[in-house]
């Protein structure tokens, strides 16, 4: 927040500003993984699980652009999520952006319930839903975490949630006190949301991408026909086969014994060629560019390093 201007009267001194919350630390375990190509498969699941809250797939149902603008939506939202891990100075205003964005979202539900998009018990869900989905995709797409890394994961996404102005009172604070919030939300809360139903079909109408040069548009436009039922029929898997069994089971979605052999075949190619690649194949071109600077000790890069250096988790 900027500091409030003073009225007339005595000068009261200088207004001072809570120190911004530091970002995850370099060398951390979200250092290693949110920049990783492999975190764009999961990204859906965890998208699916925060719309399954009836009060978040409402806010996005009514105020957002993912029916007509999916591309550019999925753009922005990934930045932002870059921006956190490694942005440096901007991961704090990054998150008074998305908190200003939010402000007028709020609305009815589809049940008459009012609701507005930073009620903290709403606002904390949606980023809950990240530590859960990462854990479970790290199985199939690289090393499982070890239980250290667990717990530095799910402190590093506290970090995070302290970043988009969620308070301690609002998120469990320990991975013991995680695990009953998460199996209660699935019990009492959470429902397959129209947006749920949306995200997970098949048959639904998808825009070609947009962006690129202007050949590619075209052939993308001409093509999108035939590509787009076998891109869904992946996005689909991928975003059912990612979510972890117990919310999977909680929203109603099936999940064969075939798929899951077919997951696993997909996951062993994903995590013995992907660690494979170079760097600048391997990460997004935010997460490249913080690691090629915190390497050359450039100042300004997001919090300080990890006790004991990096935990890779590949």
């Amino acid at each position: 927040m900027t500091p409030r201007t003073p009225g007339p009267g005595p000068d009261p001194g200088p207004v001072r500003r809570t120190a911004d919350p530091e970002p995850p630390p370099v060398g951390g375990v979200l250092w290693s993984i949110a920049g990783d190509i492999r975190g764009l498969m999961s990204l859906p699941s965890a998208l699916v699980l925060q719309v399954a809250h009836p009060a978040v797939g409402a806010g996005v149902d009514d105020h957002s652009v993912f029916r007509t603008d999916p591309w550019g939506r999925g753009e922005r939202s990934l930045r932002s999520v870059m921006l956190w891990v490694y942005g440096g100075e901007r991961a704090a205003e990054e998150g008074r952006r998305l908190r200003r964005l939010h402000r007028t979202i709020r609305g009815t539900d589809a049940r008459g319930r009012r609701y507005h998009a930073l009620t903290p018990a709403h606002y904390a869900w949606v980023h809950a839903t990240g530590f859960p989905v990462q854990r479970h995709a790290q199985r199939y797409l690289g090393r499982p975490f070890t239980e250290a890394q667990e717990r530095q994961l799910y402190a590093e996404w506290l970090r995070v949630g302290r970043i988009l102005g969620i308070h301690d009172r609002d998120m469990p604070q320990t991975v013991e006190e995680f695990w009953p919030y998460y199996r209660k939300m699935l019990d009492e809360e959470l429902e397959r949301t129209v947006v749920v139903e949306e995200l997970v079909a098949t048959d639904r109408p998808v825009p070609p991408p947009g962006g690129g040069p202007l050949p590619l548009r075209l052939l993308l436009r001409a093509l999108w026909p035939v590509l787009l039922p076998p891109l869904a029929r992946v996005r689909r898997f991928l975003t059912v086969g990612l979510m972890p069994p117990d919310a999977r089971q909680a929203l109603g979605l099936e999940w064969t014994d075939r798929q899951e052999r077919a997951l696993r075949r997909f996951g062993l190619a994903v995590r013995t060629l992907v660690p494979l690649l170079p760097e600048r194949l391997r990460y997004l071109p935010l997460a490249r560019a913080a690691r090629r600077a915190a390497r050359h000790g450039a100042p300004g890069r997001a919090g300080r390093r990890a006790p004991g250096g990096a935990r890779r988790a590949p």
